[in-house]
């Protein structure tokens, strides 16, 4: 697959590629170096992975705020 560099250095993927690594406006990319070439992969929060917590918490706790969750997920500061 070949992908046009712009003058900003900005490229756009097909939506497909977007689609496969489930990533939206907003979300963060990261690109890695390895012994192979690099390698492009997204931060992207899946909420699906919540469900092993259904009926785990009070009903009575307010619902969470899964866009906030998925930006904080992606801020390498909070990282181990």
């Amino acid at each position: 697959m070949l992908l046009k560099v712009t003058s900003k250095r900005q490229v756009t993927f097909p939506k497909r590629v977007m689609e496969s690594l489930r990533v939206r406006q907003g979300d963060t990319l990261m690109l890695l170096e390895t012994d192979n070439g690099l390698l492009l992969k997204s931060r992207s929060f899946d909420v699906g992975k919540l469900a092993p917590l259904r009926g785990k918490f009070s009903p009575d706790l307010p619902a969470p705020d899964l866009e906030a969750i998925r930006h904080a997920a992606q801020n390498p500061r909070l990282r181990d």
